[in-house]
């Protein structure tokens, strides 16, 4: 039987540990030809370690697969570009860009320094571009193609880590505007968003953190429960290989939930309401003191824990 992904060549960055790593290993289960990339640096972006993407190699290609091990670092420009055209020399084409690689730096925005804001946004964001970038450059022409970012909740609103969560907005926009420029070149590009326990969500340090929010009153007891409930990474895949799959060839643009028995789409964004002045159009403050709470504002709830 022929595999969905039979003769297809894939990049997935990240690719030595966690989420990265199940996605390699199925998209190679799936007949995929894996570039896996991973320089090995621990969660905060320190260090170099060759292993793990060495790991995963040999995993996959002792389960039959074909899979080659890259170290170059996505967050810089050049080394975003030598990714992709090892993909290409290697195995002929880059059909599919799995975008995971990234770092944590946790802290409230009052203790962030400048080097924990610029590290995490190069990273992600500054390190999606990159592949995006140059994988655009071969996709077009192949007028073939599927990007698939690694987004987070995040992007919906997070705390102590507002450059993670800032990272993870830009990346859902990055995915929005790409879909619709390389569309027309018959390339997708979708953004996921996994919930699953890994080094880089459900260390000792974060366990802590959410400790901490927890007895601030920032978040629920069913929220933290939940988060020290979060299952392993081995139930993202499924829908990364899916899309990646022509059985997906009429979705782009859109931004997925997974997690264990779990997925989900998310709603594309739309006015909620809106107030109308004719005339000059200019709305005054007596007059939107008047109105908004009734209109505009009329299903608002806080984001705010109430104080105690």
């Amino acid at each position: 039987m022929t595999k969905p992904l039979e003769g297809k060549a894939a990049v997935v960055t990240g690719g030595g540990r966690g989420v990265g790593r199940a996605i390699a290993i199925d998209l190679a289960a799936h007949g995929a030809r894996v570039v896996v990339n991973d320089i090995g640096a621990a969660r905060d972006g320190g260090g170099t370690d060759q292993t793990p993407a060495e790991e995963v190699v040999a995993t996959i290609r002792e389960a039959g697969g074909t899979a080659i091990a890259n170290y170059n670092p996505i967050d810089d420009y050049n080394g975003g570009g030598q990714l992709v055209q090892a993909c290409a020399n290697e195995f002929g084409s880059i059909d599919i860009l799995v975008n995971c690689a990234g770092v944590l730096r946790e802290r409230m925005i009052w203790n962030m320094s400048e080097d924990d804001w610029d590290t995490v946004i190069r990273v992600h964001l500054k390190g999606h571009y990159n592949t995006c970038h140059h994988a655009a450059k071969l996709m077009r022409t192949q007028r073939s193609g599927v990007m698939i970012n690694v987004s987070s909740t995040a992007w919906l609103g997070t705390v102590g880590q507002s450059n993670y969560g800032a990272a993870k907005a830009g990346i859902v926009g990055l995915t929005r505007a790409l879909a619709r420029e390389l569309g027309r070149y018959d390339v997708r590009v979708n953004a996921l968003c996994p919930s699953a326990a890994t080094r880089m969500t459900l260390d000792e340090g974060v366990i802590n953190g959410m400790r901490k929010r927890l007895e601030a009153g920032l978040i629920s007891q069913e929220r933290f429960e939940r988060f020290m409930e979060m299952p392993g990474p081995e139930f993202v895949p499924p829908i990364v290989t899916y899309l990646a799959s022509d059985e997906a060839k009429h979705v782009t643009g859109k931004v997925f939930y997974a997690s264990k028995g779990k997925i989900a789409i998310f709603t594309e964004p739309v006015e909620l309401h809106s107030i109308h002045k004719g005339d000059d159009g200019l709305f005054t403050f007596e007059e939107l003191k008047s109105i908004a709470p009734s209109s505009l504002l009329q299903d608002y709830v806080s984001p705010v824990p109430k104080q105690s």
